[in-house]
């Protein structure tokens, strides 16, 4: 990747401003690929620029939907339902949002296409997707380790007797994947699809965002608790003409912590009291820590403590299922409260882009925090004031930990990001953006 190695950061006392969001990345890809399978062309605003929406829209391309970039977040599309090209070879660098549904959908429509990523997109599951998938009549095959990507993509013989059972424990993205492809197995099969959700199902505000998607494009899942997904015979998706994509809710969070250790006010727009996106829940996280929390429609605002003055945040216990990437966020924060903090149910850290309970673990001890970690837990011990250490903060290819360690910098030590330029993965301008808000001297 391109840019400079590492990003020293200045000690920051103060923060304060408003900041525009980037466009979600689960929305953007979701609407990207929705838009394809519609029928009729969708006028998208508000689409991330990243690498992981450069990513589909490339794939898209690969297999002939015709595409119309308009610059700032604007594109047409013009739906296929079917992709054009039936042989591909698609590369999808480390992009899940990519990885997941494309599978999903080119394995249901059949054809003779390639499947890959960077060596990390190697190592992340995608065993339960491709059974599902199998088990519809789907052809599949592993072309390097089972149960991951690279993956060789066949024409099989849809059917099947009864519903299709998927474990919920490792990745929503499976379940929005076969949500998102389904019509295309109702359309060739002429029956309903009925998926079963096996054990307990993480993230459900991820699948929130799919079905409220999917709606808009015409097709209404039938849900029953979180446990049983119909989509009925006859589904279609009809594009809506015009969509707007929200801003990046997960992203808001950086933003949202540095009002809640620089004092404030910190406001994001693009995301408020109506979004459809689960990690809004982030900013009550906060409230629990003591910062005064503001809604609007699409505005949310922070004014939190100053640590530079020796203030700190209440300590949290907390179940972070529901929100694992604004999890993040709080796992830094950790670092400023006022004793150990407890993050529970983040297993899914484990398969992200990187094992991120490990590299957490491994980065907030380098600053002199007590860390400790399990399966699907991470606890957090604030250095004390004498035990604050200088450290190059490792980002491990991740732009989510990037981003949320940026936060040490309101910390006594000196802080270096090396690799800043992962944040290009949902945020490239993130590390302008952070330093337009941040400020230092002033407290005392």
């Amino acid at each position: 990747m391109s840019g400079p190695s590492f990003l020293d950061l200045p000690r920051a006392t103060q923060a304060r401003g408003t900041v525009s969001l980037p466009g979600s990345k689960s929305i953007s890809n979701r609407v990207l690929l929705l838009a394809a399978l519609a029928d009729g062309t969708t006028e998208i605003s508000g689409l991330l620029d990243s690498d992981d929406t450069r990513v589909m829209l490339a794939a898209l391309r690969a297999l002939g939907v015709t595409l119309d970039e308009r610059g700032e977040g604007r594109v047409t599309v013009c739906g296929a339902g079917r992709f054009p090209q039936p042989a591909a070879d698609l590369f999808l660098g480390n992009a899940g949002t990519a990885v997941r549904p494309l599978t999903a959908a080119l394995a249901l429509m059949g054809g003779d296409y390639g499947v890959s990523g960077v060596p990390r997109m190697h190592e992340r599951p995608i065993g339960d997707l491709v059974d599902a998938l199998r088990a519809l009549g789907a052809r599949i095959d592993y072309t390097g380790r089972e149960g991951y990507p690279p993956l060789r993509i066949g024409s099989g013989t849809l059917g099947t007797q009864g519903p299709v059972r998927m474990p919920g424990a490792v990745s929503s993205q499976f379940l929005t994947a076969m949500l998102l492809a389904a019509p295309i197995y109702t359309d060739t099969v002429g029956e309903p699809l009925v998926i079963e959700i096996v054990g307990d199902l993480i993230s459900k505000p991820y699948i929130e965002i799919t079905l409220n998607l999917m709606a808009r494009y015409g097709v209404a899942v039938k849900r029953e608790g979180w446990s049983r997904f119909t989509v009925p015979v006859g589904a279609c998706y009809r594009s809506p003409g015009r969509i707007a994509v929200e801003g990046d809710a997960s992203s808001a969070s950086y933003f949202l912590a540095l009002g809640a250790v620089g004092g404030g006010p910190v406001r994001v727009q693009g995301v408020g009291r109506d979004s459809i996106q689960g990690d809004v829940a982030f900013a009550h996280t906060l409230e629990t820590m003591g910062v005064r929390i503001e809604f609007g429609g699409d505005w949310i605002e922070s004014r939190g403590v100053c640590v530079a003055r020796g203030e700190t945040l209440r300590a949290f216990d907390a179940d972070f299922n529901l929100i694992p990437d604004a999890a993040m966020t709080a796992a830094a924060l950790a670092l400023f409260a006022d004793g150990p903090c407890r993050l529970r149910n983040i297993g899914s850290w484990r398969v992200k882009e990187t094992d991120r309970i490990h590299a957490m673990q491994t980065e907030l001890s380098k600053l002199g925090a007590g860390v400790s970690s399990g399966p699907d837990w991470l606890e957090v011990t604030p250095p004390g004031p004498d035990g604050w250490r200088d450290a190059e903060i490792g980002t491990w290819d991740d732009h989510r930990m990037a981003m949320s360690m940026s936060l040490a910098a309101f910390g006594p030590a000196a802080v270096r990001i090396l690799d800043p330029g992962c944040v290009s993965k949902t945020f490239p301008t993130y590390f302008d953006v952070y330093a337009g808000l941040v400020g230092g001297e002033e407290p005392v």
